[in-house]
């Protein structure tokens, strides 16, 4: 019997990971915190993965990297399924078969014992039993309530959805769960200018300024081309890639830190904004936004979270370290798989050559995960041929 070899599940493994952009179209019920627009489920993962690690002293002992893991998964069968907003009435019987016939579709793209391993996070979040899908559970049910709390242009219909959650819908379990919380929740409701006490006060405004990430749009398109990506669904992305790719690394990396290094590694672009790699910017400018971004938006939190999340952001951009090398490898990655899946996007935008794609993108990519690259390159070569001989 032939032995599969890690390359030999790549394209499983990358047919996942295209199925998956599809998250990013799926519209959720709740709006940005700004009331901009709505939220879509592909972001929302990657917040709630951020408030899971900010609040993790509210977890009751969970496992948070294991948190992270299951949150970045737990909504992917809205792909099929779609959202369902709490506040309406759904059949529950009908939700759960769609949803698990979503499960054994999408998960059932990867390799076996990756379909086996996503599908059991996304049941054990479902089931809602151990100590890590509670936790997980209890931020899903608060990240979207502050969202909501926050929307300049509520309305009273939504005043009164959102009461209704806090006193007898799902955020209610708060109640017990996190206390401090809901009693701050309660205060937003009721128009009580009371702040939480620290740490808390600072952690929420780390989480709900982060949310801004979701506005900064990035050069790269969606999948189906139908608009730009933003920094929050990539980021989320990025980390679903470097979890199903991780034994694509050029050395054994740490997954969970590579995981936290994703999650934060583009928050800079709050204020900084997104440098598109194919696009003509003063380098050492953009370095000295990203330092001051970095100063003022770690410098929200508690000194010791401040430090930690600093760090972190560092060995990324310093790209040094095991981990640090194969997490940018796959955020170089990611936006050929974009462009490849539009028909081009910003290649054809910024008028790339082949040459720059091998040493702006390739040399990266190589450098973390040969394998992957080598998976890559034909495609890329076969698109710049077919452009060269369509001109």
């Amino acid at each position: 019997m032939t032995i599969p070899t890690p390359a030999d599940r790549l394209p499983d493994q990358l047919a996942f990971l295209v199925e998956a952009d599809k998250l990013k179209s799926i519209v959720r019920a709740n709006t940005l915190a700004d009331g901009s627009r709505f939220e879509n489920t592909a972001e929302h993962s990657w917040h709630v993965c951020l408030w899971a690690l900010v609040f993790a002293d509210q977890s009751g002992g969970a496992n948070i990297p294991r948190v992270i893991q299951m949150l970045l998964v737990h909504d992917i069968v809205e792909i099929d399924a779609g959202d369902h907003p709490i506040h309406l009435d759904h059949d529950m019987d009908d939700v759960t078969a769609k949803e698990t016939a979503a499960a054994t579709r999408i998960f059932g793209l990867l390799p076996a014992d990756q379909a086996v391993n996503y599908r059991l996070l996304w049941e054990e979040f479902e089931d809602g039993k151990t100590a890590d899908a509670h936790y997980a559970r209890m931020i899903d049910k608060a990240a979207p309530m502050f969202l909501a709390l926050s929307n300049p242009v509520q309305t009273q219909v939504d005043h009164d959805i959102l009461r209704a959650i806090q006193e007898t819908g799902r955020f209610s379990d708060l109640h017990d769960d996190w206390p401090e919380l809901y009693q701050h929740a309660s205060n937003l409701l009721n128009k009580r200018r009371l702040m939480p006490l620290e740490p808390m006060a600072s952690r929420l405004r780390f989480v709900m300024e982060a949310d801004r990430l979701k506005t900064v749009l990035r050069g790269t398109t969606l999948n189906d081309a139908s608009r730009h990506e933003n920094s929050a669904e990539h980021s989320w992305h990025i980390m679903l890639w470097a979890l199903t790719l991780a034994e694509h690394s050029h050395e054994a990396a740490k997954i969970d830190h590579v995981l936290l290094m994703l999650l934060l590694h583009d928050i800079v672009e709050i204020d900084a904004g997104d440098n598109p790699i194919h696009r003509d910017f003063d380098a050492a400018d953009v370095e000295e936004q990203e330092l001051a971004a970095a100063d003022r938006l770690f410098g929200m939190l508690p000194p010791a979270q401040r430090d930690d999340f600093r760090a972190i952001w560092e060995e990324f951009e310093t790209a040094k370290s095991v981990d640090a090398v194969f997490a940018k490898s796959i955020d170089r990655a990611q936006p050929l798989i974009c462009n490849l899946e539009s028909g081009g996007g910003s290649w054809r935008e910024y008028n790339v050559t082949r040459a720059q794609i091998d040493s702006r993108v390739g040399v990266k990519v190589k450098r973390g995960a040969p394998a992957l690259w080598f998976a890559l390159a034909p495609r890329i070569d076969d698109w710049f041929l077919a452009e060269t001989t369509a001109s």
